[in-house]
């Protein structure tokens, strides 16, 4: 899979509403046959900062999401709300699915 986080840092007049800003990008996202997972987090040091941690099932499923309508519609809307170019961190992974993180095992 394509395993993908990313740092958005949003205008502090947005922040509180970058949920529903990247509402309709997200919704288009989760829809794609091939996203395995595609979830925004807040983060608890920098309240104008969100997370998305992002799967696709392959190569082709990340090049169909980034050659869709929607994420040409993202790219021209959402840098308005945002105070930099976003981080992104992207790497092909052997899995399809989350592991177990073995050394907090809960019984």
């Amino acid at each position: 899979m394509i395993f993908i986080t990313a740092k958005f840092l949003i205008k502090p007049e947005h922040a509180d509403q970058w949920p529903q800003i990247a509402g309709p990008f997200t919704r288009a996202t989760r829809a794609e046959p091939g996203c395995l997972w595609f979830d925004w987090s807040r983060s608890l040091d920098d309240p104008n900062e969100y997370v998305l941690v992002e799967a696709f099932r392959d190569g082709d499923a990340g090049a169909a999401h980034v050659n869709s309508a929607h994420f040409r519609q993202a790219q021209q809307d959402l840098p308005a709300y945002l105070q930099a170019t976003p981080k992104i961190v992207s790497q092909s992974v052997d899995r399809d699915d989350w592991s177990d993180l073995g050394e907090m095992a809960v019984s």
